[in-house]
């Protein structure tokens, strides 16, 4: 392999995409990033629903390319200002076109695609009386919108894509990582952002450089994975500080900070000298072991060490973090998460 191998970086103006193009390159690679806005970071502007400007990044603007990372996507936010159209060619047909040209182009040695949690839609909650979820690998996506639907189609086609061809694909569900206040008004309102996100790592949350390391031990790992098939499709998530056991996931629906406390000492301390408050309910539990089993992949940014830092009064999100700051999902700023104009 040619030294500090390409990455083509896709959705480079988001998130995800703009940690990616900051830090690749101290893991000994060169990001090339195309999105269809521009931004300091993107290296091509142009939209993945064009199969002739994919097409022309392989072919024509950069040959020896050796992996792609396809973050692009239209988010849950973008549900009320996008079409169902807009959601299938940008996240469907665009994912196959990176497919397709990943084939054409041989030199790819991996193709990791970035997914979400919140592909496994009605699979994710339960209510109040019952059982938090244990959500692993094993449990069957049950998609409630356009975004859950047009992802799991996406993760279907990139298994498609690896039986047929061999292409090594490495699809990555991670869970939320956006800087934004929650989309739920109700949890927006009862605890401060910090507070909450800060529990959130406890079962749903994961800090954008363990995500940003993941994409790397996805692309290094790809081709041996599932005995040299080349396929894997992980969930993404800071280890739960919860047990899969009797009595912990009911303890969750009936008084989720005594878990919390049980879970984590010195917690509760930490918290009410903060004057922080725990979330009454639990509802779901991600477990991203496999990844760490398979991928070798190691979350740094734990709820255990958020605590700790909380307590000795340091940051407890990375510094990617912050250089990544809060881009938004719309070009006119309304609000947490903008939405269509009624009737528009």
């Amino acid at each position: 392999m040619s030294p500090n191998p390409k990455v083509l970086v896709t959705g480079s103006s988001g998130h995800l995409g703009k940690a990616l193009m900051l830090t690749l390159s101290d893991y000994g690679y060169t990001p090339i990033g195309i999105d269809i806005k521009p931004a300091p970071q993107t290296t091509h502007v142009g939209s993945i629903a064009d199969p002739e400007f994919v097409s022309s990044i392989f072919s024509t603007l950069h040959p020896n390319l050796s992996y792609v990372i396809h973050t692009a996507t239209l988010h849950k936010p973008h549900i009320c200002s996008h079409s169902k159209s807009e959601f299938i060619a940008t996240n469907i047909t665009g994912t196959l076109n990176l497919l397709e040209a990943s084939v054409s182009h041989s030199g790819i040695k991996t193709f990791v695609f970035i997914s979400t949690t919140s592909a496994f839609g009605g699979s994710l909650t339960t209510a109040p009386g019952l059982p938090a979820v244990w959500i692993d690998e094993s449990v069957t996506p049950k998609p409630k919108n356009i975004y859950g639907v047009t992802k799991v189609a996406a993760e279907d086609v990139c298994e498609l894509v690896n039986k047929k061809h061999g292409l090594p694909v490495v699809v990555l569900r991670t869970s939320r990582f956006f800087p934004e206040g929650d989309d739920d008004e109700e949890r927006r309102g009862s605890m401060g952002d910090e507070n909450l996100k800060v529990l959130e790592l406890g079962y749903r949350r994961v800090d954008v450089e363990d995500v940003v390391g993941a994409c790397v031990k996805a692309m290094e790992r790809g081709p041996e994975l599932k005995q040299g098939r080349g396929w894997g499709r992980y969930i993404i998530s800071a280890p739960t500080i919860f047990r899969k056991e009797e009595g912990v996931l009911e303890g969750l629906d009936r008084d989720a900070g005594g878990e919390y406390s049980r879970a984590v000492a010195g917690a509760k301390e930490v918290f009410e000298q903060r004057g922080w408050k725990f979330l009454q309910r639990v509802d779901r539990v991600y477990d991203s072991d496999l990844a760490r089993r398979e991928l070798g992949w190691e979350a740094k940014y734990t709820f255990e060490r958020a605590v700790q830092m909380v307590k000795e009064g340091k940051e407890w999100r990375s510094e990617l973090t912050g250089r990544v700051g809060k881009l938004g999902y719309h070009d006119v700023d309304t609000g947490v998460y903008t939405i269509r104009e009624e009737g528009k």
